[in-house]
């Protein structure tokens, strides 16, 4: 039976899977932020610069497919975590 790790304490990466799955998240994590801060920028962008809907509606597109990236990439991240719980 395992001791359980100390309150406030950060566990340890076990292995390589582990470290490659955290950056994973970590990459999904900042696309959304990233997407997200842009997409804003270019509406404020928009609405200040007098830019034509054709334009914004470039940027929309943009950042939809950022979004569906995003979410692309941590439905993968679920997957893989999902097998692996069954490997075990």
């Amino acid at each position: 039976m395992r001791k359980a790790a100390p309150l406030g304490a950060v566990p340890q990466m076990s292995n390589d899977l582990d470290i490659k799955r955290a950056k994973s998240g970590q990459r999904a994590a900042l696309i959304l932020a990233g997407t997200g801060v842009l997409w804003i920028v270019a509406t404020w962008a928009g609405s200040h610069f007098g830019w034509t809907q054709r334009t914004r509606g470039l940027f929309d597109l943009a950042a939809l497919a950022g979004f569906g990236f995003a979410l692309w990439q941590t439905f993968q991240l679920w997957r893989t975590r999902q097998n692996d719980k069954g490997e075990s």
